[in-house]
């Protein structure tokens, strides 16, 4: 495959997290929850959207690999595959909480070089290209619902906003002076990130994200230049017969390099 349309892509991406996001809301705080081998949760729209967004995208891309949460979590090392999040926020999706999404995000030779979130229940749509770091023609943008995304560039204060992912909210337990920023929970991995790259928040920490939480945000943190820090050492581009189901990615992703100082010392905690 030669590089895609990126604007066409996106188009038709766009059209897909529709379908799946309009019968996802349907279901939106009806099912059960049950708890999978590693304590995460699923639910039968779990199921049911990785199913639905398999099958379309090997319609609409034949020839091109998946990497998905729920089915095929080894990747396999082809130049083009896409990395499925159905449903990312699942406890938020059975509880009735209005805060989940899907992702999808394609890789180039391992690398994420376009990526898309769709938040169904806010009626958002994120998405971005950054293929700087390959040998395809160089493109960077990323957006919401068609319009620009912006870094917050106001300087560090008591009263801007960081978001913490449950499990890394250990390390306020670890120190003892105060918290840089006020503190925010959402209950999603791509939400939280992406209230850093809309300018909501400074920055935001994941403890045990997968490589389908970050792949398609990744993209759009690369395309703004955002500060993203992988706290345990894994990189991209993936590596060809590595099972991703098995790999924790915790991530700090910062607005700008500057902040580190004051937010990273909170981040070695969580090793």
């Amino acid at each position: 495959m030669t590089q895609p349309n990126w604007r066409s892509l996106a188009q038709t991406i766009e059209a897909l997290c529709q379908t799946v996001g309009d019968r996802l809301l349907e279901e939106f705080g009806t099912l059960q929850a049950t708890e999978k081998a590693d304590g995460s949760l699923i639910t039968a729209a779990d199921r049911w959207a990785d199913q639905t967004l398999r099958d379309r995208l090997q319609q609409l891309f034949p020839g091109q690999a998946l990497l998905t949460e729920e089915s095929h979590q080894t990747f396999g090392g082809a130049d083009w595959t896409w990395v499925v999040d159905p449903l990312d926020g699942t406890t938020n999706f059975a509880q009735g909480i209005p805060l989940w999404g899907t992702s999808l995000a394609l890789l180039y030779q391992g690398l994420p070089v376009f990526g898309a979130i769709a938040l169904p229940p806010l009626n958002r749509f994120y998405c971005g290209v950054d293929t700087r770091s390959t040998d395809l023609p160089p493109v960077a943008w990323a957006e919401r619902n068609h319009q620009p995304l912006k870094l917050r560039t106001e300087p560090l204060g008591s009263n801007q906003l960081f978001s913490l992912c449950t499990r890394s909210a250990i390390v306020l337990q670890r120190r003892t002076d105060p918290f840089p920023c006020k503190i925010r929970m959402l209950g999603a991995s791509t939400a939280n990130f992406l209230t850093v790259l809309e300018g909501a928040t400074l920055g935001a920490l994941e403890a045990t994200p997968k490589v389908w939480d970050i792949a398609a945000v990744w993209v759009l943190a690369q395309a703004l230049g955002a500060d993203w820090q992988s706290l345990s050492g894994q990189q991209f581009p993936l590596q060809a017969g590595q099972d991703y189901g098995a790999i924790n990615w915790p991530t700090l992703l910062l607005a700008r390099p500057d902040l580190t100082p004051a937010f990273g010392i909170w981040a070695t905690l969580l090793s």
